[in-house]
């Protein structure tokens, strides 16, 4: 008889750090002090700080019990209805690469999964290129590049002394990548800092990629919960399309239909030709099956039938102005909290600039330590805040920990 031993065959693992986005809602919730505020992570919250189900979600998810649909697997690429709707939402219905049916698109896992497929086909069909990525960015986007195997350098984007956009290095850094580099874009409300270029800086910026034969990849996860129109969110990446570019882009339904838990999102790829969108579809489906198999169907189901209908997909629209229209009401008392209550002169505009849900604070790792440990503000530690987890109330407590921190800790 064999003695066992205690010893782990795991022994070798060790544990990983916690995750810099959602480890901060764990600190959260073990915090007991009333003023204590999340905003970590790039959820919707109402103004009294809760999680919210759209309406129109609602209602469409009351009419599918009610048909009783089914819950059988969907294909590969997921459900045709959906994929046609997405790639209309983003591009346009009338848009060429529509009509043209050069748009290969598959249903992803959200913004994630749909990164990380696009991600395996560039290992596999461009060995060595290499994908630029803004610094900062999300915090997953090196995440799903390493799993992948894609090698990755970061062009310049934020320029802390103006807390603003660093377009001069950008421009630079893209034109000095080597030729057929993947340039990784957020389609609108950049992630984390909410700083995008003007309509005319997208223009140059498509100049310079197409110049250097680059490939855009956009990354657009708040089409419509930015500005609260689909069409203005969406006009960076019509403007490559319409250059005749090809290009890929990665959808995300989480943030403006709120469905976070759904997983629910897409990867299209714009090929210069039909042929050529059918193989890489063919190739995308490949790389999805031994990965997840198929994507889940509620989610799919609940986008097809709000957009699908009229009456419904105006629902939506006025739901997502409401959201958006929530947000910079917060961001613009943000903004005449810190200017009342600060005496120094610092200019705090650039909270009114930056877009979307998240604003760049500016604020340093230990400045945004004080604002956790001292004001119990829950932030990341590259001084982002979510202002969907901010209320109206709350905005001179979070002036006053903002200005604590900024001034009295270095």
């Amino acid at each position: 008889m064999v003695a066992s031993v205690n010893v782990s065959r795991f022994e070798g693992i060790t544990m990983a750090p916690p995750d810099p986005i959602l480890g901060v809602s764990e600190a959260f919730k073990a915090d007991t002090h009333g003023n204590k505020l999340n905003l970590g992570v790039g959820a919707y919250r109402t103004e009294e700080l809760q999680p919210y189900v759209l309406d129109v979600v609602k209602k469409v998810e009351k009419h599918m019990l009610e048909r009783g649909d089914n819950k059988e697997y969907l294909p590969i690429e997921g459900l045709a209805a959906f994929n046609k709707a997405t790639a209309e939402l983003l591009f346009g219905a009338d848009n060429p690469v529509i009509k043209q049916q050069r748009v290969a698109t598959i249903q992803g896992l959200s913004g994630t999964g749909s990164l990380r497929v696009a991600a395996t086909l560039i290992e596999r069909y461009f060995p060595g290129a290499k994908v630029l990525i803004s610094s900062p960015t999300w915090g997953n986007h090196k995440n799903i590049f390493n799993d992948a195997r894609v090698p990755w350098s970061e062009y310049r984007y934020y320029d802390p002394k103006t807390v603003g956009l660093d377009f001069e290095g950008m421009m630079s850094d893209i034109k000095a990548a080597p030729e057929g580099s993947f340039v990784l874009l957020h389609g609108c409300a950049h992630n984390p800092t909410g700083i995008d270029p003007t309509p005319e800086q997208w223009e140059k910026i498509a100049d310079v990629i197409q110049e250097k034969n680059h490939i855009p990849f956009f990354d657009v996860a708040y089409q419509g919960f930015a500005s609260g129109s689909l069409d203005a969110d969406a006009a960076s990446v019509r403007l490559f399309a319409a250059r005749g570019l090809e290009l890929l882009v990665a959808q995300s339904y989480s943030k403006n239909l709120g469905l976070y838990a759904e997983r629910i999102g897409a990867i299209n790829i714009v090929c210069s030709s039909a042929d050529a969108a059918t193989r890489v579809k063919s190739q995308l489906k490949r790389i999805a099956r031994p990965m997840y198999s198929n994507p889940p169907v509620h989610g799919a189901r609940i986008v097809a039938n709000i957009v699908g209908d009229p009456a419904l997909f105006n629902e939506w629209k006025a739901e997502m102005e409401m959201m958006a229209g929530r947000i910079k009401n917060v961001r613009q008392k943000l903004y005449d909290s810190l200017s009342a209550k600060d005496r120094s002169g610092k200019d705090w505009s650039f909270i009114l600039e930056q877009i979307g849900m998240f604003s760049f604070t500016g604020l340093s790792k230990v400045q945004s330590d004080n604002m956790t440990d001292k004001w119990h503000v829950y932030m990341t530690k590259d001084g982002r805040i979510s202002l969907a987890g901010l209320s109206l109330a709350k905005c001179e407590y979070l002036a006053d920990a903002i200005i604590d921190s900024f001034h009295n800790v270095r």
